[in-house]
C-alpha cells in the first residue's frame, strides 16, 4: 500500500439518537466529542438518526402503506381523469 494516501482508520463509538444505544467500531469518521467506554479508554462519539436497533426493517416495525388512502388523496389533489 502507498503511505499516506489512506484515511486514519480508528476506533469510534456510534450512538443511535433516537434509542440511545452505543457501540464500538473502527471507522474514519471524526467527532469533536468524546466519551468514555466501559474499558476506560476515552473515544470520539459519533451520534447517527438510524441503526439496526432503530430501523423498521430490522426492528419488525414495517409501516404497513395504506395504498388506498393514498389513491383517494391523489384523486383529491388532482382530480379523477375521465377515460
Amino acid at each position: 500500500m502507498k503511505k499516506n494516501i489512506h484515511p486514519d482508520y480508528h476506533p469510534v463509538v456510534f450512538r443511535n439518537a433516537s434509542t440511545g444505544s452505543q457501540f464500538l467500531t473502527r471507522s474514519t469518521a471524526t467527532s469533536t466529542v468524546d466519551i468514555e467506554w466501559v474499558d476506560g479508554n476515552r473515544y470520539p462519539l459519533v451520534v447517527v438518526d438510524v441503526t439496526a436497533d432503530s430501523h423498521p426493517f430490522w426492528t419488525g416495525g414495517r409501516r404497513i402503506v395504506d395504498s388506498a388512502g393514498q389513491v383517494e388523496k391523489f384523486h383529491r389533489r388532482y382530480g379523477k381523469r375521465g377515460n
